[in-house]
């Protein structure tokens, strides 16, 4: 299974595969229809409590922000739990998110933690 990511505001192609929305928070200036979302998945994201406090400093944070949010995957077990939610034959999921390209974001943190979950 691959995981590869991808902004929402690209559009979407048959290539993407399962396409996953992984921000808490629904895209700005995006309607649902046209981002051809499969799932919302709201649990693969950060706790609010991180989210917001990453949100106020991104480049200063990134680093503990990282190590957090790896923890809460760990303890929550939602990678796993979504990898065995998957339908059957998926061979493709694209993690959608709304940052800018190079803002530091969970996308990376979360395509790592579901790449194990995948392996187990």
């Amino acid at each position: 299974m691959e995981f590869v990511m991808k902004r929402v505001y690209e559009e979407p192609s048959d290539a993407d595969g399962f396409r996953v929305l992984v921000d808490r928070l629904w895209p700005r200036g995006i309607r649902k229809a046209d981002a051809r979302v499969d799932l919302w998945a709201k649990d693969l994201t950060p706790s609010p409590g991180l989210r917001k406090w990453f949100h106020e400093d991104r480049e200063g944070r990134f680093g503990d922000f990282s190590s957090r949010y790896a923890a809460e995957l760990r303890e929550s077990g939602a990678p796993e739990s979504f990898v065995k939610s998957l339908p059957e034959g998926t061979e493709r999921v694209t993690l959608l998110f709304a940052a800018k390209a190079g803002a530091p974001n969970h996308v990376g943190i979360l395509k790592e933690a579901l790449e194990r979950a995948a392996k187990k």
